[in-house]
């Protein structure tokens, strides 16, 4: 049967009574939000209820779905022990699931579960769907560092399971919004919070699943958001259909955004298969890109498709500009897909004969070796964004003051651990900020003494 309704909801756990200790309260639009959709999942009497969570098992590169008949799961961790529950999960949906993900080459699945216990992203809101129905069985998901495209298709695979089975089925989205947006609040105040609260709350009550798919990822990072690739993953099972949407409540008086929203199934609509706008549009803007990429992108493009699709590495030839063959300098390739880091590798000073060597070199390690990503496929490749930055000569720098995050790259030294970042990254403001990300990816203390430098770039895009 297709699904009947799907809800996103957030997950503090102090809304409990319990463990708010009078602080609920302060969210009492939330808390009565949460028990509109209680009784309406009790209505409907659901036989499995599908729950997303960012707060299970993430891994950046495979969506997690819980396995074996059951957990356990308690409040410990915030003080109270004694609130616990117990779900059985839908092993036969489970097993449906995974097959259908193996079969759709989308990596998904019950391997790798490092703890067992139920979440808070997902006991939330089963305490308050508790109270009034449990006859029903659990699909736990977590979600993943893949990207947005990813999670809408593996809720499609979720709603093509429940389509073929004969049970009555509900999803919940968990997530909350930003956590930037007080100074007060447990997070502090980025400008990027209220935004994203702003933009994401209007989608969710417009039902317009393709806005969350534009999230810029740097800009979502930046907002400190929770739940978006939840949200994502609810909206792909309800893709190809007609909804009443209802957005019931928006507060954040913690400083964490908390919305509740609803979606009830009430026909078909062709016209909300937001994957297939969103890759048309994508596609769209990487072709206008391809027509005006300049000498040092277009080199790095057919470069990793040469490599990828021919297992050939090209060599210079004597048609490029004279700036790349006869410079020397440090590169940057950077690669995004569906908006997303797909990968980047560079050389703080060169380490070949000139700069199209370099953007040879760093272009293959940057689809290939990123210790962060799994290689990139031919499949990937014409979605693929490319970006070359040339780096100056780094002059040495006594303080922070002389930095300015916009203008110039760091580098952080400490013997033979060094940390780079570039310059005019979004959601990296302050010097502060700029100088930290770099020490942790060098692996050193803010305590140890350390040298830095600074740079400036020429980005290519």
């Amino acid at each position: 049967m297709p699904i009947k309704e799907a809800f996103i909801l957030p997950h503090p756990p102090l809304i409990i009574p319990a463990i708010g200790g009078g602080q609920e309260i302060k969210i009492k639009k939330t808390v009565e939000a949460y028990e509109k959709v209680a009784h309406r999942i009790a209505e409907i009497k659901p036989d499995t209820i599908v729950l997303t969570t960012p707060h299970s098992i993430m891994y950046s590169d495979y969506i997690h779905i819980s396995p074996g008949r059951g957990a356990s799961g308690s409040f410990k961790e915030f003080g109270h022990g004694q609130i616990s529950m117990h779900v059985e999960y839908d092993v036969d949906f489970v097993q449906q699931l995974s097959l259908l993900a193996e079969q759709s080459n989308i990596p998904a699945g019950t391997l790798g579960e490092k703890n067992k216990n139920l979440d808070h992203g997902a006991m939330v809101p089963l305490y308050f769907v508790n109270k009034y129905f449990n006859d029903y069985k659990l699909v736990r998901i977590s979600i993943s560092g893949l990207t947005y495209i990813d999670h809408y298709s593996f809720g499609k695979l979720i709603s093509k399971v429940s389509d073929e089975s004969s049970k009555n089925v509900v999803f919940i989205a968990s997530g909350d919004l930003s956590h930037m947006l007080k100074d007060e609040g447990p997070y502090g105040y980025r400008e990027e919070g209220p935004v994203f609260d702003r933009e994401v709350t209007q989608a969710m009550r417009n039902g317009d699943f393709l806005k969350f798919m534009k999230f810029d990822e740097e800009f979502c990072e930046s907002a400190a958001e929770c739940g978006l690739r939840s949200f994502i993953t609810m909206a792909g099972s309800l893709d190809g259909k007609e909804l009443k949407s209802e957005l019931l409540s928006y507060e954040g008086p913690f400083g964490v955004g908390y919305a509740v929203a609803a979606y009830e199934v009430t026909g078909n609509d062709s016209k909300r298969h937001f994957d297939e706008v969103y890759k048309k549009e994508e596609q769209s803007k990487i072709e206008n890109l391809k027509k005006e990429e300049d000498s040092y992108v277009n080199l790095a493009r057919k470069t990793l498709e040469s490599y990828v699709s021919n297992h050939k590495k090209i060599k210079k030839t004597n048609d490029l500009d004279d700036e790349l063959l006869k410079n020397k300098a440090g590169v940057f390739v950077s690669l995004k897909l569906d908006g997303q880091l797909r990968g980047c590798i560079g050389t703080i000073a060169p380490t070949t004969s000139c700069i199209a060597e370099e953007i040879i070199q760093n272009a293959i390690s940057a689809g290939t070796e990123d210790p962060r990503f799994y290689p990139v496929s031919e499949e990937e490749l014409p979605r693929i964004i490319y970006s070359v930055d040339v780096l100056g000569e780094p002059e040495a720098i006594q303080s922070m003051e002389e930095l300015d995050p916009e203008r110039y790259g760091v580098i952080v030294t400490k013997g033979t651990r060094r940390g780079l970042l570039l310059p005019n990254l979004e959601g990296i403001n302050t010097p502060l900020e700029q100088v930290g990300i770099a020490l942790k990816k060098a692996g050193i203390s803010e305590h140890e003494s350390y040298s830095m430098e600074r740079f400036e770039v020429v980005r290519h895009k």
